[in-house]
């Protein structure tokens, strides 16, 4: 048998009642919670930001060094730079994987594909191997 979910919906009066009693000083965020179980974590927070006055919200007030905010936009720019290179190697190998692809199935012939460890010496003896054929 499935739990039932409940939702409760708070009157816009008893929103009223709740931040008119905490902005008055009368209750606290945590005693109003308690008192009426009220059991969403931000519930009564929102219930401020849209009925009350914010200046009982917490607020976060970043502090930054002068230099810090052209470091963190270089960073950035550089981040961008970074992802734009990674997007065009990968259009790369896939374009590349394409072509190999395409070669093989009009030639015939199955072409191995080189690994990252193989040395680029193999490559050239390959390719004298395949003069040495067609001589």
């Amino acid at each position: 048998m499935e739990k039932q979910k409940i939702t409760l919906r708070y009157s816009e009066a008893f929103k009223q009642k709740v931040v008119f009693e905490i902005e008055n000083g009368i209750l606290t965020f945590s005693e109003a919670k308690k008192l009426y179980d009220i059991r969403g974590g931000a519930t009564i927070q929102s219930w401020i930001k849209k009925l009350g006055k914010t200046h009982l919200l917490n607020k976060v007030i970043h502090i930054k060094m002068r230099d810090e905010a052209e470091k963190v936009k270089e960073l950035e720019k550089k981040k961008r730079e970074l992802e734009s290179a990674l997007a065009q190697a990968h259009l790369k190998i896939i374009t590349l994987e394409s072509s190999l692809k395409v070669l093989e199935e009009n030639s015939g012939i199955k072409l191995k594909k080189k690994t990252d460890t193989e040395s680029l010496s193999g490559v050239s003896r390959i390719k004298d191997s395949k003069k040495g054929n067609t001589e």
